[in-house]
Order: C-alpha cells, then sequence, then structure tokens
C-alpha cells in the first residue's frame, strides 16, 4: 500500500481510475490490525491500486467523502465511490471487496 497526498487521491478519481483508499490515523489500534489484514490481501492481488491516507493530514477528504470513522475503506470504481466500509471484518472480506476493482 503506498500513501497517497490529497492531490493525488483527486486526479485518481479525476481520472476515472478504479482503486481503493484505505483511511487510518496513527493512533488508532485497529486501524493498525486492519492495515496488516490490507497488506496480505496486497501480497495477494499485486494488481490492485491501495492506496492510504492519514485523515488527520486531509480532514477535507473526511467530510467530502462522509469518512466518520477510522479505519475506513472507500472503493472507487471509474472514480466513483463504489462502497464505503468502516469494518474490515477479515482477510477474506477485505480480498473478495478488492479483487472486484480488477
Amino acid at each position: 500500500m503506498q500513501e497517497i497526498k490529497v492531490e493525488q487521491f483527486q486526479q485518481q478519481v479525476e481520472q476515472k481510475h478504479s482503486f481503493a483508499l484505505f483511511v487510518y490515523t496513527p493512533m488508532c489500534g485497529t486501524c493498525k490490525v486492519a492495515k496488516r489484514m490490507l497488506h496480505v490481501v496486497c501480497e495477494a492481488l499485486p494488481q490492485a491500486n491501495v492506496y492510504q491516507m492519514n485523515i488527520n493530514t486531509a480532514p477535507n477528504v473526511a467530510s467530502q467523502w462522509e469518512i466518520s470513522s477510522v479505519p475506513a475503506l472507500l472503493l472507487f470504481r471509474e472514480g466513483v465511490l463504489a462502497e464505503r466500509h468502516f469494518a474490515m471484518q477479515s482477510v477474506g472480506f477485505l480480498f473478495e471487496r478488492l479483487k472486484v476493482l480488477n
């Protein structure tokens, strides 16, 4: 997973890319667990475009995309928000959600 800046994120949306955005804060323990699960999924789906963003550095993104808590996973299909998840249930769940982005 690659850290993405707000400007890069906006470009991904404007250019109608399909990708996932994992939103976290550094002090969030649940976020750390979710990040480890996503790393496993990214190893299994190396072609998936998965980015991460520290929401503390991007409060406008939180309000614009209605991110009410972290961790959050936003799935974009061709630049359109298709899914928003706040519970990262399992590696299997994340795998199923991310494989459809390819």
